[in-house]
C-alpha cells in the first residue's frame, strides 16, 4: 500500500471519530517527529502494539479486503502480571471484508458503535480446523441463540455478539448503510501468534513511502534507548 494512501484512510477515521465524539488517547494524535522524543516511559505502547494499525490481508485492495484499526489498551501475553484484556475501535467499510479467522487464546465481543449495519458470520471448525457443518450457537448482546452454519447475522447500531476461542468468524459492511463505526473487547491482542485464517492471509502490510507518515503505526515506532526528554508520565499531546 502506498503511505499517502494510509494518511488519507487515518485522515477519514479521525472524522469519523469526531463525529461520533470519540477522542482518541493522546498516543494517537503523536507524529512522527513527537515519537522521536519519547523513550522508555512510552515502552507500553511499543510493547503492546497501541496505536493505528492497518492491513489489507495480503490482498493488494484494501477497499476489499481490508481493516483499519486503533488498539486502545492491550496487555502482554509475554508478562502475565501485565493487562489481561484488550480494546480496539476500527471501522468497517461497506463490503469490506475482515476474512474468515479463529483464536485459540483470545475471546472477544465485537461491538457496532454507530454509522452502519455490520455483518458477521461464525462457524464451528473441525479437528482440521475447517469450517463444520451443523448448527452453531452464540451469545447476541446477552442472548444465547443457535443458527445454521453460515448464517448472516446483522448487527444494528449498539448491537453485539460474542466470539468465543476457536469460533471462526468473518465480517463486513453491510452495503448501502455506511462504514461502520466498530468496537472490540477481548482478551489480550496477540495479532503475531493467534489469528488463525482459514485461507492464506497476511497481518501486516508493506508499504510504498511515496509520502511522510502522518502518524506512525504500531509496528513502526522507534526503539527507546533511554528515558525521553519529556519524562516519564509527560506526554505532550500533538494537534488532533
Amino acid at each position: 500500500m502506498n503511505r499517502s494512501e494510509v494518511n488519507k484512510l487515518i485522515r477519514e477515521a479521525k472524522a469519523m471519530f469526531r463525529e461520533h465524539r470519540i477522542t482518541l488517547p493522546p498516543f494517537g494524535y503523536w507524529t512522527p517527529q513527537h515519537w522521536e522524543t519519547m523513550g522508555s516511559e512510552a515502552d507500553e505502547i511499543r510493547e503492546c502494539s497501541l496505536g493505528w494499525d492497518l492491513t489489507d490481508f495480503g490482498s493488494g485492495d484494501f477497499h476489499k479486503v481490508g481493516l483499519l484499526l486503533f488498539t486502545l489498551r492491550n496487555g502482554s501475553c509475554a508478562n502475565q502480571s501485565a493487562k489481561r484484556y484488550a480494546e480496539k475501535i476500527m471501522i468497517v467499510e461497506p463490503q469490506q471484508v475482515t476474512p474468515w479467522h479463529y483464536h485459540e487464546a483470545k475471546m472477544e465481543d465485537i461491538i457496532n458503535r454507530g454509522g452502519g449495519n455490520l455483518c458477521i458470520q461464525a462457524q464451528a471448525i473441525d479437528a482440521d480446523n475447517r469450517l463444520a457443518a451443523g448448527d452453531v450457537t452464540v451469545s447476541l448482546d446477552g442472548v444465547q441463540r443457535s443458527v445454521p452454519a453460515g448464517t448472516i447475522l446483522v448487527l444494528q447500531p449498539g448491537e453485539s455478539i460474542t466470539v468465543t476461542r476457536r469460533l471462526a468468524h468473518q465480517f463486513w459492511g453491510e452495503p448501502a448503510t455506511g462504514k461502520v463505526l466498530v468496537g472490540e473487547v477481548s482478551d489480550v491482542n496477540d495479532d503475531h501468534s493467534d489469528n488463525y485464517f482459514l485461507a492464506a492471509a497476511g497481518r501486516f502490510p508493506a508499504l510504498v513511502g511515496d509520502a511522510p507518515p502522518l502518524h506512525l503505526l504500531c509496528t513502526e515506532y522507534p526503539v527507546a534507548k533511554a528515558a525521553g526528554k519529556h519524562g516519564p508520565g509527560k506526554p505532550v499531546t500533538c494537534d488532533m
